[in-house]
Parts: structure tokens; sequence; C-alpha cells
């Protein structure tokens, strides 16, 4: 007979040995009672008879767990990140409400939990003006002027591309040491289009996909992958999963709106619960304005993706990362953030290599105006900062002589968020985008030509005739206001749906040129239907 078999087998007996002691123990209290014995002195030796055979039961479970097992005990949920842990793709991150891991099924495969988010989505898109453009807009060189035949057309769409799945995954706490994984997805890819600018979207694709080593006694999380970057504003503190990203329902955000989701390394420290100090290494690539006229010289500023990029984008050549560095403080009332950008830029003209410098002074803040109505307010000011926009105005410009010019530009977003009850949010935003001249003069043959960025030389005369094709309009500034609202109307047992409305109305300006300085404007209607049904 087997040693297993065996210790079974006595595990059993023993347990029914408890039982009979417990349903006896009664019988003969009440006989001794009856029988004018000791009751209180029968009552001891039967507790320590119930003791001894459960410290008996006890030795033969602990024989039977393999070397090295742990006692059982209650379960234990693996210790959060280095964030509140809100809910993988939920509104927590973009939507209405916040959501916490408690609230979500968690999956426990041997020492990991497992945390599965995400949400369902139908849009429906109605345009004044035809972008040819899905759930995310085009805020900039999508607007057509009224030369272009789209200007005149609307567009209507459907779609169900920016449903999400996502997956949190934690391990167990190892003293003062955990880590926890994050994927992030949605469908807004298209091959020929993928880029590594602003989303990085390639197929499939991925929003967000990192890992965070987290030390709790030195208050302090590592980050390596692809996540939000540094500069886009957070709800509170500086961590993964906390950023305050606009609740519209169109993907591209709002004009105004700082932000990208690049590969990174991210090192962050918190000086007790109100202040944190972080530093991240970003991808980097630049959106080069070229201008209508070549350079004096030959000059190459990007080359055709190559392995495993898109072989009908452009990327530039950088030298290094973009560096970010990033303050937050939460001192009991609001959360306000200041950072620094620093980027180079590199191009290859006259046969040398040259490099020009970058970057920016960034601010934000959230106030909250009582337990229902939250205020908040960021921007971005610098040269060579465009590709952090939603409006992706140019970043660069070539001069005459091939070199590399950084434009100068801003960014800035104001927001009012309202929630009058658990069910209803409203919201409201106005952002703006604007970048500065950056041109320059070369004659050639005897005609002095303009290059850079809105030169007052590039043609415009024909902007406002269907079909005429002079129409340079370089963007001076694109702004928005836009309004919304999401009504949850239902949540339960099967997790919850919501509606939401929301309506947009943007202007691009143009540079004044021969022939003046045009402008054009979209108005945007969107409706969302979603499902979440990892959240209850």
């Amino acid at each position: 007979m087997r040693v297993g078999a065996m210790r079974s087998r006595s595990k059993v007996a023993v347990a029914v040995a408890l039982v009979l002691g417990s349903l006896s123990s009664g019988e003969v209290l009440a006989q001794a009672a009856s029988e004018g014995s000791d009751q209180e002195d029968l009552r001891r030796q039967v507790q320590e008879l119930q003791r001894q055979l459960q410290e008996v039961m006890s030795r033969l479970d602990a024989a039977e767990r393999p070397a090295g097992a742990a006692a059982p005990g209650p379960a234990v949920v693996p210790a959060p990140g280095p964030a509140p842990a809100v809910v993988p793709g939920s509104a927590a991150a973009e939507g209405p409400a916040k959501k916490v891991v408690a609230d979500s099924p968690v999956i426990h495969a041997g020492p990991l939990s497992l945390t599965f988010g995400g949400f369902a989505e139908l849009a429906t898109i109605y345009r004044n003006r035809d972008e040819v453009a899905d759930v995310s807009s085009n805020f900039n060189t999508g607007i057509p002027y009224p030369n272009a035949a789209q200007y005149h057309l609307t567009d209507f769409r459907l779609s169900a591309r920016q449903s999400r799945i996502s997956l949190l995954t934690q391990g167990p706490q190892d003293g003062d040491v955990s880590a926890e994984a994050y994927l992030e997805m949605d469908f807004q890819s298209a091959a020929p289009t993928a880029n590594s600018v602003e989303s990085n979207s390639y197929n499939p694709r991925m929003r967000q996909y990192y890992a965070t080593y987290n030390r709790k006694d030195w208050g302090f999380y590592f980050l390596a992958g692809q996540a939000f970057s540094l500069v886009t504003l957070e709800n509170k503190g500086m961590n993964p999963r906390q950023e305050r990203i606009p609740l519209v329902i169109d993907g591209q955000y709002v004009p105004g709106f700082s932000w990208t989701r690049n590969p990174q390394l991210r090192f962050v420290k918190s000086f007790g619960s109100d202040l944190a100090l972080g530093v991240s290494l970003e991808s980097p690539q630049a959106i080069v304005f070229n201008g209508p006229n070549p350079p004096l010289v030959t000059t190459v500023t990007s080359f055709p993706g190559g392995a495993l990029f898109a072989p009908t984008t452009n990327y530039t050549v950088d030298i290094g990362p973009d560096v970010i560095a990033k303050l937050a403080w939460d001192p009991g009332y609001g959360h306000y953030e200041l950072y620094g950008l620093g980027r180079a830029f590199r191009d290859r003209a006259g046969q040398r290599n040259h490099t020009s410098y970058g970057g920016g002074v960034g601010a934000g803040m959230i106030l909250p105006f009582g337990p229902k109505v939250d205020f908040q307010v960021s921007g971005l000011a610098g040269s060579g900062i465009g590709r952090y926009g939603s409006a992706q105005l140019p970043d660069v410009t070539v001069k005459p002589d091939a070199r590399l010019e950084t434009i100068s530009a801003y960014q800035a977003l104001v927001g009012l968020i309202y929630r009058p009850t658990t069910a209803w949010t409203l919201y409201g935003y106005a952002g703006i985008e604007n970048a500065d001249r950056e041109h320059f003069t070369a004659v050639v043959n005897g005609t002095t030509l303009g290059y850079g960025y809105g030169s007052p030389l590039y043609n415009n005369s024909g902007c406002l005739i269907e079909g005429s094709t002079l129409c340079a309009a370089n963007t001076r500034r694109v702004e928005q206001a836009t309004l919304g609202a999401w009504w949850k109307y239902y949540q339960g047992s099967l997790g919850y749906m919501q509606v939401g409305l929301q309506g947009a109305y943007t202007r691009r300006r143009s540079f004044e040129g021969i022939g003046g300085d045009p402008s054009t404007d979209m108005t945007v209607g969107m409706v969302s239907f979603r499902y979440y049904p990892y959240q209850k």
C-alpha cells in the first residue's frame, strides 16, 4: 500500500474521531450532571482529547506536503505595482469613472494574478469635411481647404476599431519588491501608415506593453516598455495607468493635449506621499517639413522604412533618445506637475552630419472644485516639440543649406469635468497648438525663393478655389472646443454599459503667403456605445 494512501486513510480516521468526540462530548457532560459528577473536570478532559486529535491531524497534513511547501493559510493577493491598480482599459484610463482591480475579476495562475480589462465599442462618426479618417481625426493636414473636393463633402462612418483588450499581470510580493506587466491593445492601425511618431501604431496595434520593478522600501520604480510619455498629465503622483486622458471619443484626443505612447526607460523616486521625481528616456522621431523648394545642396533627413518598419513611411535617423525630467506634487489639494524636455535632431547635408537641439518646458495641474467638479490645465512650450501635440505640427524644417532648424511652438489645454451623479459625466475642453514662422530665402538663378516653415513667399492664392493646386497653406495654429457626456445606463453583475456623445469644432489657420492667410474648419459629432464586461 502506498504511503500517500495510508496517510489519507489516517487523516480520515482522525477526522471521524474528532467528529465523534465533538458529538459525544455533550452526551458525556449531560450524563455526568445526572450522576452528580464534576462536570467542569469532565469538560476539561473532553477539550484536551479534542486538542490532541487536532494536533495529530495537523502533523499528518504537514507530513503529506512536499518538502519546502508553505503551510496553508488565507489567500494573499499580490501587492499592486507603483500605481493604485487601475483596471486596464477601463474608464479610469480613458473614461468618466475610476475603478480598481478589486472591482474586476482576478484569475490566479500559480503565483501570478491576472486582471483582464478593456471594452467593446461601436462608434458613429460624422464630419462636415471629409477626412477619409476613422475614429481618430487628423487635426492638421487632414482638414481640407476649399480647393479640395473633400472640403465640400460630408463623411459618415461606423467603427469598432477603438475596442480595447488589456491584461495586467502582477507577481507576488517578495518583501519590499514587486513586479508587474501591463498589455493594452486596440485595432486602430493599418500597415502602410504605421509609424513611430506619436502613437507607435503597428499591426496589431500595441498601445502599451511595459513591465515595472518596484521597491516599496526605496519609494522607487523602474519601467521598461511602451507606455504613455512622461510629458502626459497624470491624475496623481507619477505612476503608469494614472494618466489624465481627455474623456473624448475621438482617438486623437484634443489639440493642445501633450502626449505620446512610445518605448521608454523610466526611473521614478517618491519622497513621501506628496512628491515624486522622474526621468524618462523615450524613443525619438521627428516631424520634418521640407518645403516646396529643394535645398541648395543634397540633404538626407529620413529614410523609407526597412526591416519590420512600414516601407511607405519615412523614418528620421536620430542620434539619441528624447529625455524628460518631471516633478509631481500632491500637497493635499490638487495635483501639480513641472517638467523639461530635451531633444536632438540629425541630418546629413554636403557630405557632413549636422545636429540641432530642441526641447521645452511643460506644466500642468488638476484642481477639484468640490466632490463633483474637476478643473485641469496643461501646456508645453519650446522648439522642436510638435510631435508631442495631438495636432502633430512639425518639429523642424529644412534651411536652404539643407540643415535642420527647430520650429518654436506651444501647446495648451484646459478642461472641466462635472459628475452630477454616478451615472453621468459631462466634460468640456478647449485646446490650442501654435507654431512660429521659421523661414529663409535664397536666390536661385536670379529668383528669390522661400524656404522653411511659413514662408511669406509660398503661394496660397488657390486655397479657396476648388480644383486649384496653388495652396501651400502651412498651418500656423489649430484650435478646438469640444463638449461631451457619458451616461452609464447599466451597472451590475454583467459589468457596465455606457453611451457617449461628443461634439467638436476645430479651426485650422495658416501663415500669410502670396494670396493671403486662408483658414478652414471642421465640425465633428461622435456617438459611442461601450460595454465594459470586466468591471462592476
